[in-house]
């Protein structure tokens, strides 16, 4: 499966809020605010245009490294 930049844009913000609406953390209602849509397609605090477009170079680099490591001792 492939997915344009926007479409894993959409999916990223439709996984945030189905986790928003399952515990209503302020913190992410405050980032799905953030990272909605305004009318030019872009999201409403600028900066998050540009992390984004970074996190797709990223992935698209295959330089994310998602696995979660446990300490020793825990």
């Amino acid at each position: 499966m492939n997915l344009t930049p926007r479409q894993a844009y959409l999916a990223m913000f439709a996984f945030l809020d189905g986790y928003w609406r399952r515990g209503k953390s302020e913190e992410i209602g405050a980032l799905l605010g953030a990272l909605s849509l305004l009318e030019n397609d872009r999201p409403a605090d600028p900066a998050l245009a540009a992390d984004w477009d970074d996190a797709v170079r990223l992935a698209l680099a295959d330089s994310v490294d998602a696995r979660m490591r446990l300490s020793e001792g825990r």
